[in-house]
């Protein structure tokens, strides 16, 4: 697609694209993120009004927030980022939420006293709780035999406090399959009816590693994203998987066939907005990934987050494209293009036309500047994205 196409599309919606989509959206483009974190929820649920093929890969590597209490008393891949992205992607009605949807959004104790706490656990985990029972049956049985699974398996001393209705039964399905999260995935989508795809990059249980220009190594998602903890004061020179034995080769952790094939199918990829190295990148670094991207002749944009990124210290919009590339190659091979990995770059206006200038001179990625934010200038226009986005393909 050439790079005048391309910037007339998504500067002036094709309305006749538009439009398909919003009549049909069940015969959607097959939009493909490699995502994590929040900062693709909103612009997922506007999403669903124009195509219901869209896929999520996701990254399991998350070591924070009630995803942390889990991978300590499991030993499990995270599974937060998962959740949020099935109830954002789930269908509503005209009435809201759906009670299942309800649900698992609901946390635990975020106020009361302790008592309150373990009073409410007991009931949900027994399934009397009114949000377990306003779920229909059968969906209500298999919500309760996770949650049931779940609570035998829990240490008794788990901390409750906060954590989420909806991990409790991935947590439970996962430990209930064979400690494995695609059967749980699948059947929380059809629970929810979940209008795309939502997956895991890989299913392990690994956590990134990143090392540092100033020679420091740092292992856990939250000690990279300085949002829970400060982060080191340095650019990250390398994005690595590790164990609870150090780093663990690229070759060992290999992109499954069933998201082999999600890449090959897609219309257009799309490297979106979010954490730049632990929402981003962290989903680039299994075997596989950077040769099936490499070999999948389709329109590959990278949307980078608007305000500043705690994990992009001192780093240009050029600077953030090399990370990218740098990844990808790792695996595709370093003598591949950057355009076989990254066609184009598309951002807001307001980054300035010297710093798209230099992807360009650097990469020779074209790179669009359009009025993507929403009036703040803090977030990007969520009907304008997705509409930016299916004019593409």
């Amino acid at each position: 697609m050439q790079t005048i196409t391309i910037q007339r599309r998504a500067s002036v919606p094709d309305e006749l694209r538009v439009a398909r989509c919003l009549s049909a959206p069940h015969r959607g483009p097959r939009l493909l993120f490699f995502s994590g974190g929040s900062a693709l929820n909103g612009i997922s649920r506007q999403l669903k009004r124009y195509t219901h093929n869209s896929a999520h890969l996701i990254t399991p590597f998350d070591s924070g927030g009630s995803s942390e209490v889990l991978r300590k008393a499991f030993g499990m891949p995270a599974v937060g980022d998962l959740r949020s992205r099935l109830m954002a992607l789930a269908e509503e009605t005209d009435l809201g939420q759906p009670d299942i949807v309800r649900l698992f959004s609901h946390r635990f104790g975020l106020e009361g006293c302790p008592d309150a706490l373990e009073c409410e656990v007991e009931q949900v985990l027994s399934g009397e709780h009114p949000l377990v029972r306003a779920v229909p049956q059968p969906m209500r049985m298999l919500v309760v035999s996770h949650l049931q699974t779940f609570a035998q398996n829990a240490p008794v001393d788990f901390d409750y406090a906060k954590g989420s209705v909806g991990n409790l039964v991935l947590a439970g399905g996962y430990l209930g399959n064979e400690r494995l999260l695609e059967p749980v995935l699948f059947m929380m989508s059809k629970m929810m009816d979940v209008l795309g795809t939502v997956r895991s990059v890989v299913d392990v249980n690994l956590h990134i590693g990143a090392e540092y220009e100033d020679g420091s190594v740092v292992i856990g998602q939250k000690e990279i994203t300085g949002k829970e903890v400060p982060a080191p004061k340095a650019r990250i020179r390398r994005l690595f998987l590790a164990d609870d034995t150090g780093e663990v080769p690229p070759e060992e952790v290999v992109l499954p066939l069933r998201n082999q094939r999600l890449i090959r199918k897609a219309d257009l990829i799309c490297y979106p907005p979010g954490s730049l190295y632990s929402s981003v990148a962290a989903n680039l670094l299994p075997a596989r990934v950077g040769q099936e991207i490499a070999e999948t002749n389709v329109p590959k944009i990278y949307v980078p987050s608007l305000g500043q990124d705690p994990e992009c210290h001192g780093m240009t919009l050029s600077d953030q494209v090399g990370a990218l590339i740098k990844v990808l190659r790792a695996d595709a091979g370093h003598e591949v293009p950057a355009k076989a990995l990254m066609t184009h770059v598309i951002c807001d206006v307001s980054v300035p036309v010297s710093d798209c200038a230099a992807v360009t001179l650097d990469y020779g990625i074209p790179c669009v500047r359009l009025p993507l934010a929403e009036g703040s200038g803090q977030l990007y226009d969520e009907k304008a994205f997705c509409e930016m986005l299916v004019s593409l393909v």
